[in-house]
C-alpha cells in the first residue's frame, strides 16, 4: 500500500537514493534553523528543536565562542519497530557563534519553550545606543 502518489518516478527514486541510502543513515543531515534577533540592550540567538527537553543542551562560553549543542539519539528496539521509511530522528548538532567583546559573558542566559531554545546575550553598557546630543554654535 502506498501512502503518496509518485508524480515524477526518476525524480524521487534518485532523491531517495541521495538521501535515505542506507549509507547516510547514521549522518546528520541538518542543523537546527537559528534566529538572531538584535534589540537596543540585548541579542538573542534562537534555535528551532521542537520535541527537546532543556536537559539535552550544552551551553558554553569558550574563548569568544558561545558554543550550543546536543548529543540526543533516538533509540528503537529493532526487533519491535519496523519502519517503512524513517526521516526524522534527534540528532547531535553543534552550532557556534563568535560573541563580541560588547557582551557581558556573565550574564549569558537561556529558555526553552514550546521548541525553541533562546539564549540572550546583554549588551555592555557602551554598547547600547546613546541618545543624540546637541551641539551648540557659539
Amino acid at each position: 500500500m502506498n501512502l503518496l502518489k509518485i508524480q515524477n518516478p526518476d525524480f524521487n527514486s534518485l532523491f531517495d537514493e541521495l538521501i535515505f541510502n542506507q549509507d547516510w543513515k547514521n549522518q546528520k543531515l541538518s542543523l537546527p534553523s537559528v534566529n538572531i534577533i538584535e534589540a537596543d540592550d540585548h541579542f538573542d540567538i534562537q534555535l528551532a528543536t521542537p520535541g527537546m527537553k532543556k536537559s539535552d543542551f550544552q551551553i558554553e562560553v569558550e574563548e569568544g565562542v558561545l558554543i550550543i549543542s546536543s548529543d540526543t539519539h533516538t533509540k528503537y528496539n529493532e526487533t519491535e519497530t519496523s519502519f517503512t521509511r524513517k526521516e526524522f530522528g534527534y540528532h547531535s548538532f553543534k552550532r557556534s557563534f563568535n560573541i563580541p567583546d560588547t557582551i557581558y559573558v556573565d550574564r549569558i542566559s537561556a529558555t526553552y519553550k514550546e521548541g525553541i531554545l533562546t539564549v540572550s546575550l546583554p549588551k555592555k553598557e557602551e554598547a547600547l545606543p546613546q541618545p543624540k546630543k546637541l551641539v551648540s554654535i557659539k
